[in-house]
């Protein structure tokens, strides 16, 4: 119950849902053409949601959806510095 929850385990709640959102989001965006996989927002949405999933998943002993997440949020963040890389050589 929420009501017996400390702080910090009701943080780590509302990163893990705050990082499915974000996620689910992010997803729904690219299926319905309001963002592309190399837009900068998309990539932000998915790094910030992974984060969330590896905060909940770590803080839950839950070790394989805490790693996938971790690799989400490198792969997202690698996709943001190729996106600004191409932004700086088209200037």
């Amino acid at each position: 119950m929420i009501g017996h929850l400390t702080p910090l385990e009701l943080a780590v709640e509302a990163a893990g849902w705050g990082g499915a959102s974000l996620i689910l989001l992010a997803y729904l965006f690219l299926s319905m053409g309001r963002l592309t996989g190399q837009s900068a927002a998309y990539q932000w949405m998915n790094v910030f949601g992974g984060a969330g999933f590896v905060v909940n998943g770590w803080w839950h002993g839950a070790f394989p959806s805490a790693v996938l997440n971790v690799i989400w949020v490198m792969i997202g963040g690698i996709a943001l510095w190729r996106i600004q890389k191409r932004r700086k050589r088209s200037t």
